[in-house]
């Protein structure tokens, strides 16, 4: 029972699967989304209160980095919906076999990089 085990795990050379990335993913779209909601929710005032503060927000809008900025959070927001179904449908006991949630990580990764390039190609 006198294993040699490392002290210090070096996350930087763990391999993880491809449903493990997808979850990892997951936690991380949904973090972004929540750090982001008070800006979004202030992009939301600013644009009912008046036309002239709806007017400075669309000037703002208009800068590449903010529309990059907001393309990440498109990004974030399809993925973690995307994810969030898959993991429904695990729930559920459909796709919980290995080549199933193989199947189900890349079916979630093609579809929210997919529908973001489309998504962010017309709102751009």
């Amino acid at each position: 029972m006198n294993k040699q085990r490392p002290k210090h795990l070096a996350l930087h050379l763990i391999k993880l699967p491809l449903p493990g990335f997808v979850s990892v993913l997951h936690r991380i779209s949904g973090l972004l989304l929540f750090l982001a909601l008070p800006l979004l929710l202030l992009m939301l005032q600013y644009s009912l209160r008046s036309i002239e503060t709806y007017t400075q927000l669309l000037a703002v809008l208009a800068h590449p980095l903010v529309k990059l900025m907001l393309l990440g959070l498109l990004w974030a927001f399809l993925h973690h919906f995307c994810a969030g179904l898959r993991y429904l449908a695990i729930d559920l006991d459909y796709g919980v076999k290995l080549a199933q949630a193989r199947a189900s990580s890349k079916a979630v990764l093609t579809v929210s990089l997919v529908l973001t390039v489309l998504l962010g190609a017309k709102l751009w």
